[in-house]
């Protein structure tokens, strides 16, 4: 026998209710079977109802033994031991409650398990609310069952399935006794006897307590009447129950003040309904079924022995209550014997009447006035009174002989005292009151009206036809329809009963009158019967006022009764107002301000105030009021001169009303003024005689009632209270109405006889300003709320809390104004004087007495509603933050309002609610608020007030916090537990979280609060990690999106907005702690396509299995996709937007009316941009009332009703703009899930291939949904953003499936996303970029991105190069079949061309102008589409449309921009960037023939000669420049490098494309080329050859060799000799620059420069070295086929060709790093000097060397990439090294990452290694030939120069000449020698010596291995082999 941790007596009757409550009250869905299941299991709990389980010496000793053995819990495995101490208290409890010690012992353990929700109480305490709260639950069960059940009374419109299933439930219970039984127990258990046990075990707590269990028992009592009271209203009770039901009601006493308790009423209610035959009247459709199972009308014993009961019994405890029950008898009596089943019973019916005589006599109206209406739960009940009102009229209607002998007797006794006055003698003791008593019941029970039933109107038959279709008395607005018979028969009565009417009934009658005439038809009725026959009525005030007697008690009364009836009549009927005041006879306002400037008792003056109140409420009469008031004087405002004391209210309040401690007069003053401040506020009250204004009355408020009121005595305590009340009431409506306006804090004067005088501010600024100080005011108002939260909470404190939170939310407006006027006022901000300290307890305590007022929410929501506003705007003050965070009372109040399960969002419609949906409403709006000020509060820096309420440490870091569940580790329930509670319920069920559906803001702002949390980085760990632990939240959220809530989207889409940012952080976090379980559960509930199968149980799932095996076969298994979560979500965000249209105005002008609205709009807590309506009303309202003139006034209507349609019109702008951005940050959220799905999550939690098709299904729903007509473009770039990173991770995708080789070789298509499926993207993505159309440039950025990540995918990946290609004959190429990539790339281009010249348009328009990003991509999109379009339409497009030469034109503009970038602290980089993109599109461009000559067209070189930005080479001192220490901005010189490279690089691009036109383009680089000619020689020169500068080098020397040649001056048109000459001089510049630079690349600092590279660089010196070597030999290739190119040019033959460099066979010094001899003099010397063959020699040397090593590297490099697999892990990270930054960079990266970067790190190495041997070759090639040439020429031609055999005089002189010149011209004809003055044959043999030893066996062999291993594998036949040949034929020559 296992206990429940549950408590039995407790956890399983919580969940009864519930599920009855959720299919009666709130009609759940799927209820009737779970309920069915529940009435089964507890169908013992009701039969033997409220009793316990019984002791026993078993359980006793089971329980002892518990904490030795242990003990058995439900769903615990194992037995638990439990403390001593907790047995001990089982023992008490069991006592306490006579209840089994098991069930006492489940009790504590339940009461421990919840003890958090009540903190402050020990689980003994916990345990007696539990099981008072279990009985409470078994009785609200029972009472709701029984109001399901079908019947005469009323109905709950439930389904017959349910109602059949209560009936037959509850009908057993009765047949086993229930009445009985509850009727037992209702006299059994008493509050007082109960309390008295419990407070002598100590079962008492605090008084919140003690207050719980007592309500939890009354209602417990409550709910067993009530039960018995639903039933008797549905169906009548047996015979022995009905006798046991009087039997009980004649024991009934009273209360103290003479009334029933509101459970006895309901039982005496009950048997009013049993003793009830009225229905019987109404024809409803089951009447006669209802007859049927009356057992009045079928059961003769029935009637006999309830006769019995009542005629002859023993006198009732309480007589009056016996004769109600007989009375109603009788009536049911005389219904019965006008029926036809009567006659059996006529015995019985014939006693009626001497029941109605003995129920007379015991005072029956009096004790239905006293003790039932006098009981309070009496109006809280519409069935109550509905059967006292037919009780009432049944007994008017169906004894009219009785009723007429009431009035003969009132008749008799009237003139009985009427001459005992006379004769002065005592009034005769047989004196009956019973009509008197008749008519004051029917006054009283009418003049309440809780549910606005209107049952008075029975008593009006409509006299004339009454116009008034609203009006029941005309029944269907038919003229006069004859009225029923009974309607008929009660008008009569209070026609005749005023008729001659005795004075002794005069003021009954007016009572009467006044409860009749309660309800605006009614009222109308009265006022007809009192105009007609009512003429005395009025004269009795005038009489009074004229009078100067004093009034007796009885006129007193008159009067009074009066005044109260004409106070009812024009409460209601604003006709009757009116008509009263205009009559000219009656001018009852100037008669009551008449009577209150007379002597007569304050009562009555007060009841004159209340009515004078009454006519005030409109606004024609209360203007004209204010003025009599003053005029009166009734409150004095102005002083005669001599006068001293005081007159008026004023003195009758501290005199009068003082010495008699009662204040009517004071609170019927303040009531009046009340009304008359709602109604109008006159501004100009009193002129003339005062300074005009409303300031003397609230000076009187102020002064004499408000701040004395505390000190003052009061007979009746609670009067103390109304007077604060009704004074607090008037100020709280003038400061609600008060706006602060600059002209406030003006000073301004009023001229009054002849004096100047202040005038008075508005009343609400003077509210203000006592408010804003330290005043007595302000410091009364904050003791009244130290008070209330002591003692009872009374209606004054909520007023002062609104006045405070009204004064809040103006001090801003009010002190901006203050500070503006400058005036002299002082005033501090309310938040810091409530900081101060309160005189009563000398603490500082303000604040947290406000805050206390949230701990009392269950008792007084309204007051812990304005608590909560007043909290949320000062929380915004980090210093109250710290005030706050000290109280777990605090805490706890928060989250027992945050708890409450009876708040309910408001619908629309929210007026006509009733009471308590009206309590529902505040507490929802309660929780709002504290959810505002927690959403508030955590942007405050930490600690703060919210993060302690949400149960975070405060005193150690945030951090630090380990959340637990309430009770865990002594943790107290905190909002974050109240939050989430709110959030789950509901989770576990289909239809998702309650809250979402039934409270969406609320919802919206909890998952707030949890983003937040989240997102914070202090709370994010301890959040996530309970979130995901304790509470699986994300994961039970997420499978219920999307949210569709159609009558609130924006509150949906914010909730799941917020829900799928959290989600997106779990992801990044759950991957970045590699908790791959979690981060895969999610993933897979947002993306899988598969429906989730739910676990069945065993034996269910063949069948199903089998079944979709066969559909499978059949259908391909196509029934069994879902739509992805995403999707689904991404479906709910509703692109479409209905705009509001625009405002159709007759009178206002739209322009300035949209200016208005522009000037009334805000950004609210959202951070929306709205429209304030209220000060737009105001405004226009103002406006209107502007208009002068009887036109104005005649179309006021039509004015105003056009303010009220723009106001409509700004309302419904403001819900558009609220949904868009609603829209908005929903799609914001998806996107970020998005990305974050597919970029932090692990690659390999989605396969590739599932991969690309979500994003394919993402990306087509995107732009369908982007595309449709009516998306609104608020949300494209968002959607933009989106389709980037989609894109972007396509291309990713499907380049990372190629790269692991699987790509190329399926069949079906290019990757696993089929080709179709690209192509529609493409179609998409082309169709997004046009339909953007001109505006949204910056958004096209985001899809010219995404079109080059698609286009991307197409691009053939590097291939290495193998070098064994050229194997392959030219046809086998040529008809080889097209891969996937070239296909799919001409699909694509068949695409893109398919859209025409619009989408060019489009493109190139974005390229040439508009925001510098979009121009980049645009420009990169145009040269991605240039490379594939091999028909060049895009390139005809671009220079026949004028774009080209307009991009070419605007590189002169970009000059000045870039000169700003090589200031040492650039502004911005953006020019370079979009300089840089420009040079690449023209580079591609010019890659075509046609292109280039396009561009050459344009004066593409024109531009750039002219650009000055190449000449401002910065220096490159490395010292002097302030380096970017982030790295990201380059330094100067590199910036430099970066301008000036592209343009290298585009011209080197031109020169190679117009090979037919060279000379055209050659001429035009070569004036480049001079004209900068000062910056070229410098770059040549370079003394520190770094990385950079070789590349400038190589495009430099590169472009030099092709164009400084001599013969491209002759091309360049005509120029003039002495330019020819200066470009001659330029030319030979370059020459002689070049060889030098060759001298010191090929020989001096190649190794010093290699190995400079490796220090400098330590981490990737491989690659720095590879990239010098490339760079250093491309330098040296491009100079030495300068070289070859100037000897070709010079002649074809040797002995005609020019020398370049001198017959010195010596090379360069060894590889020791010692500088060569060649360089190493002064570097003037070296340049001037020709270097020598020697170093051809060497260099040819080298390249063969280098070209070994290259050529085993890419050998080795390539064995490596053949055997990738095999590789060892070592060698696979150290490939990987070169690729990944930063240290550890290679460990965190997975093995298929690490052999995809290997593979791309040897495809580069290999393809590096491939282009140095091309180089190499190639040099060594040209050095070769210009050896051959030179050596052929010394060897051969040349004649040695001997001085003694010159052969003419002038030789030495032209040799000078040529010496000086530093290159030899084209003049001389035979050889000529670069830089050498002479050649003596000694040199010559040196040279041939040198040479020949140089040029030995093992170098040729070397040569002819090049040509065997290279050439000829590349199919190009060089001519090493035939050079080779020639050169050792020259040196083998014998010497001549």
């Amino acid at each position: 026998m296992a206990v429940n941790s549950g408590a039995s007596l407790w956890g399983p009757l919580k969940e009864l209710w519930e599920t009855v409550d959720g299919a009666v009250l709130r009609r759940q869905p799927e209820s009737v079977h779970l309920l069915d299941l529940q009435l089964k299991k507890h169908k013992p709990h009701f039969l033997s109802l409220f009793k316990n389980p019984p002791k026993s010496a078993e359980q006793r000793e089971k329980v002892r033994k518990a904490s030795t053995e242990g003990i058995a819990i439900q769903g615990q495995q194992g037995s638990r031991l439990l403390p001593e101490q907790l047995l001990s208290e089982a023992f008490i409890l069991s006592d306490l409650f006579d209840i089994g010690e098991l069930s006492a012992l489940e009790l504590l353990l339940a009461g421990e398990q919840q003890q958090p929700h009540f903190p402050g109480l020990t689980r003994g305490l916990v345990a007696v609310l539990l099981y008072w709260d279990g009985k409470l639950c078994v009785a609200n069960s029972l009472r709701t069952l029984i109001q399901s059940r079908h019947g005469k009374t009323f109905t709950l419109d439930l389904s017959g399935e349910l109602v059949a299933l209560t009936t037959r439930f509850t009908d057993e219970l009765m047949n086993q006794g229930l009445t009985k039984r509850v009727l037992a127990l209702v006299s059994e258990i008493n509050v007082a006897r109960e309390f008295e046990r419990l407070q002598k075990e100590r079962g008492l707590g605090n008084e919140k307590h003690r207050k719980e269990v007592s309500d939890l028992i009354k209602e417990s009592r409550q709910a067993l009447a009530d039960s018995l009271f639903s039933w008797t209203c549905q169906s009548p009770l047996s015979k022995d129950d009905t006798l046991a039901l009087i039997g009980h009601l004649e024991t009934v006493s009273a209360q103290a003040d003479g009334s029933l308790d509101s459970v006895n009423l309901a039982l005496v209610m009950a048997l009013l309904y049993c003793l009830d035959v009225s229905f019987v009247e109404q024809g409803t459709e089951d009447r006669e079924d209802l007859i049927q199972a009356l057992p009045l009308l079928t059961e003769r014993q029935y009637v006999s022995a309830v006769h019995s009961r009542l005629m002859d019994g023993q006198p009732w405890k309480l007589p009056g209550l016996q004769a109600v029950c007989r009375l109603a008898w009788a009536l049911s009596l005389r219904v019965l014997s006008q029926l036809p089943q009567g006659g059996a019973l006529v015995e019985f019916t014939e006693a009626d009447e001497a029941l109605a005589d003995q129920a007379l006599l015991g005072d029956v109206f009096l004790f239905m006035k006293e003790g039932i209406l006098g009981c309070e739960g009496c109006a809280q009940e519409e069935f109550y009174i509905r059967r006292l009102h037919s009780l009432i009229t049944d007994f008017l209607a169906l004894m009219p002989m009785k009723v007429k002998q009431l009035r003969n007797r009132a008749d008799e006794d009237a003139r009985l005292v009427h001459m005992s006055l006379q004769m002065e003698s005592e009034l005769p003791s047989s004196l009956r009151k019973d009509l008197d008593h008749l008519m004051n019941l029917i006054g009283e029970f009418y003049s309440k009206d809780p549910f606005g039933l209107e049952l008075g109107l029975e008593f009006w038959c409509p006299t004339e036809s009454l116009q008034h279709t609203s009006l029941q008395g005309s029944y269907l607005g038919m003229a006069l329809q004859r009225p029923p018979h009974k309607q008929v028969v009660l008008s009569k009565f209070v026609r005749q009963m005023g008729d001659l009417l005795p004075s002794t009934l005069y003021i009954s009658y007016l009572r009467m009158l006044k409860g009749l005439a309660n309800g605006p038809q009614c009222s109308h009725y009265a006022f007809s019967l009192l105009k007609t026959n009512g003429a005395t009525h009025s004269d009795n005030l005038q009489g009074v006022s004229g009078s100067p007697v004093g009034i007796t008690q009885r006129e007193l009364e008159g009067l009074t009764s009066f005044l109260q009836l004409l106070t009812t009549i024009i409460t209601w009927s604003e006709n009757a107002r009116l008509a009263l005041c205009e009559h000219p006879q009656w001018t009852p306002v100037v008669v009551m301000l008449g009577l209150l400037q007379c002597s007569v008792p304050p009562i009555l003056k007060a009841e004159v105030l209340r009515c004078l109140a009454a006519f005030g409420k409109s606004p024609e009469i209360a203007a004209s009021l204010w003025q009599s008031l003053e005029y009166t004087q009734i409150l004095q405002t102005v002083r005669a001169p001599g006068q001293r004391q005081a007159a008026g209210i004023e003195v009758e309040l501290n005199e009068i009303e003082s010495s008699c401690e009662e204040y009517p007069l004071t609170r019927g003053f303040c009531h009046l003024i009340s009304t008359l401040v709602e109604s109008s506020l006159p501004v100009n009250l009193g002129a003339g005689l005062r300074a005009p204004g409303f300031q003397p009355y609230l000076n009187f408020l102020r002064d004499s009632v408000f701040l004395p009121f505390p000190t003052r005595a009061y007979r009746h305590p609670a009067e103390k209270w109304e007077v604060a009340d009704a004074v607090l009431e008037v100020f709280h409506k003038l400061l609600r109405d008060y706006e602060p306006q600059p002209s406030d804090f003006v000073q301004e004067i009023v001229e009054l006889q002849g004096e100047q005088l202040a005038a008075h501010k508005p009343p609400g600024h003077s509210l203000m300003f006592h408010l804003l100080n330290d005043s007595p005011t302000l410091t009364l108002c904050l003791s009244l709320l130290e008070e209330g939260v002591r003692s009872t909470l009374e209606s004054a404190v909520l007023r002062v809390l609104c006045l405070l939170d009204l004064a809040l939310q103006k001090e801003v407006v009010f002190m901006d104004l203050l500070r503006e006027s400058q005036a002299s006022m002082l005033v501090s901000p309310l938040e810091q004087l409530l900081q101060g300290v309160s005189p009563q307890t000398r603490r500082a305590d303000h604040i947290v007495n406000i805050g206390r007022y949230l701990y009392h929410s269950s008792s007084n929501p309204e007051a812990s509603f304005q608590s909560a506003k007043i909290l949320r705007r000062i929380a915004n003050y980090p210093n109250i933050q710290n005030r706050l965070a000290v109280s777990e009372k605090l805490m706890a109040g928060f989250v027992e309002c945050l708890d409450n399960e009876e708040a309910e969002e408001a619908t629309e419609n929210g007026d006509d609610a009733d009471a308590q949906q009206k309590v529902a409403r505040i507490r929802h709006e309660t929780q709002i608020h504290l959810l505002n000020l927690l959403i508030t509060s955590l942007d405050l820096k930490t600690p703060n007030l919210a993060l302690y309420l949400l149960g975070y440490e405060v005193k150690k870091p945030v951090s630090s916090t380990n959340l637990q569940d309430p009770g865990v580790l002594g943790c107290p329930r905190s909002c974050l537990h109240a939050i989430l509670s709110l959030l789950q319920r509901g989770t576990e069920k289909r239809s998702g979280p309650v809250l979402t559906q039934q409270a969406p803001h609320l919802a919206e702002l909890c998952y707030q609060v949890i983003y937040q949390l989240c997102a914070c980085p202090d709370t994010s760990g301890p959040t996530m990690r309970y979130l995901r632990t304790s509470q699986d939240f994300l994961f039970s959220h997420l499978q219920h999106l999307p949210f569709i809530l159609p009558s609130n989207q924006i509150a949906a889409l914010s909730q799941m907005s917020w829900l799928m940012k959290t989600a997106a952080i779990e992801l990044r976090v759950t991957s970045l702690n590699r908790q791959r379980s979690h981060t895969q559960r999610l993933v897979s509930l947002l993306l899988d396509d598969q429906p989730h199968t739910q676990r069945t149980a065993d034996g269910e799932s063949g069948m199903e299995e089998e079944t979709r095996s066969v559909c499978g076969f059949l259908h391909f298994d196509t029934v069994s996709k879902v739509r992805r979560k995403l999707l689904s979500v991404l479906d709910a965000i509703d692109f479409s937007q209905d705009m509001p249209e625009l405002l159709q105005l007759d009178f206002f002008e739209r322009t300035q009316i949209e200016q208005v609205i522009a000037n009334c709009e805000h950004v609210n807590e959202q951070g929306h941009t709205v429209c304030n309506v209220k000060l737009l009303h105001r405004v226009l309202v103002a406006e209107v009332n502007a208009l002068q003139g009887m036109a104005a006034i005649g179309q006021r209507p039509l004015l105003m009703e056009e303010v009220n349609s723009i106001l409509q019109q700004v309302v419904e702008r403001n819900r558009v703009r609220r949904s868009l951005s609603a829209k908005r940050n929903a799609l914001r959220s998806w996107r970020s899930l998005v990305e974050t799905l597919l970029t932090a999550c692990p690659a390999d939690l989605i396969p590739a291939d599932d991969r690309q098709l979500i994003i394919r299904d993402l990306l087509l729903d995107l732009h369908d949904k982007v595309l449709s007509e009516d998306a609104a473009g608020e949300l494209m770039p968002i959607v933009a953003g989106a389709v980037f990173t989609l894109t972007a991770h396509l291309s990713q995708s499907v380049l990372s499936e190629q790269q692991q080789g699987a790509g190329l070789e399926i069949s079906s298509g290019f990757a696993s996303i089929a080709n179709s499926a690209l192509h529609l993207i493409l179609r998409k993505l082309l169709d997004f970029i046009l339909c953007t159309g001109g505006g949204y440039q910056r958004l096209r950025a985001h899809l010219y991105g995404s079109l080059l990540y698609y286009l991307q995918i197409a691009q053939k990946p590097d291939e290495p190069d193998t070098l064994q290609t050229a194997g392959k004959a030219m046809w086998e190429r040529l008809t080889a079949p097209e891969d996937g990539f070239s296909k799919l790339q001409r699909e694509n281009l068949s695409i893109i061309e398919s859209y025409g010249s619009s989408l060019m348009e489009v493109v190139c328009r974005d390229a040439c102008d508009g925001h510098e990003i979009s121009r980049m991509l645009a420009l990169a999109v145009l040269d991605r589409i240039l490379s594939i379009d091999r028909q060049n339409q895009w390139l005809v497009y671009v220079c026949n449309s004028g774009y080209l030469r307009s991009l070419v034109e605007s590189l002169r503009q970009d000059d000045v921009a870039l000169q700003t970038l090589l200031t040492p602290q650039p502004p911005l980089l953006k020019p370079l960037y979009i300089y840089e993109s420009k040079m690449a599109l023209l580079t591609r461009v010019a890659k075509t023939g046609q292109g280039a000559v396009e561009l050459l067209r344009c004066g593409l070189v024109a531009q750039l000669i002219e650009c000055q930005v190449f000449d401002m080479v910065p220096d490159s001192d490395a010292h002097r420049v302030v380096r970017d220490p982030s790295g990201f901005i380059p330094s100067p010189m590199d910036r430099y490098r970066q301008i000036l490279l592209p343009t290298l690089r585009l011209f080197q691009v031109i020169l190679t494309s117009t090979t037919t036109n060279h000379q055209q383009g050659a001429a035009q680089v070569l004036q480049w080329l001079i004209v900068h000619s000062d910056t070229i020689q410098s770059l040549l020169r370079c003394p520190e050859l770094s990385m950079g500068a070789l590349q400038e080098l190589s495009l430099l020397t590169g472009i030099i060799s092709k164009t400084a040649l001599p013969g491209a001056l002759e091309s360049g048109g005509e120029v003039n000799s002495a330019a020819l000459m200066e470009f001659q001089g330029h030319i030979n510049r370059f020459q002689r620059l070049c060889l030098s630079l060759l001298g010191r690349l090929a020989g001096s600092e190649r190794e010093r420069l290699l190995k400079q590279a490796e220090i400098s660089a330590p981490a990737d010196s491989a690659e720095r070295r590879e990239e010098m070597e490339v760079a250093m030999q491309q330098v040296c290739a491009n100079i030495m086929e300068y070289c070859q190119t100037l000897l070709l040019q010079s002649s074809a033959q040797a002995q005609f060709s020019i020398c370049l460099f001198s017959p010195s066979g010596s090379e360069p010094a060894g590889r020791d790093g010692g500088r060569a001899d060649l360089s190493s003099a002064l570097p003037s010397m070296a340049y001037s000097r020709a270097p020598s063959l020697g170093l051809v020699m060497y260099l040819l040397k080298n390249s063969a060397a280098d070209f070994f090593r290259f050529h085993q590297s890419h050998r080795q490099s390539l064995g490596k990439l053949q055997s990738l697999d095999q590789l060892p892990p070592d060698e696979l990270k150290e490939l990987c090294q070169g690729l990944v930054s930063g240290p550890g960079g290679v460990e965190k990266i997975s093995s298929v990452q690490r052999s995809l970067l290997a593979k791309r790190r040897l495809v580069q190495l290999i393809n590096n290694r491939a282009k140095l041997l091309a180089l190499c070759s190639y040099v060594i090639e040209t050095c070769l030939f210009v050896l051959w040439r030179h050596l052929e020429y010394y060897l051969l031609h040349c004649t040695p120069t001997d001085p003694k055999d010159s052969p003419m005089p002038g030789a030495s002189l032209y040799r000078s000449r040529l010496t000086d010149d530093s290159f030899g011209g084209l003049q001389g004809s035979g050889g000529r020698v670069l830089g050498l003055s002479r050649v003596s044959q000694q040199d010559l043999d040196l040279l041939k010596s040198d040479m020949a030893t140089g040029f030995g066996e093992a170098l040729q062999r070397k040569l002819l291995d090049v040509e065997g291993l290279y050439s000829q594998v590349r199919s190009r036949y060089t001519f090493i082999q035939a050079l080779v040949r020639r050169v050792r034929g020259l040196l083998r020559q014998p010497k001549s």
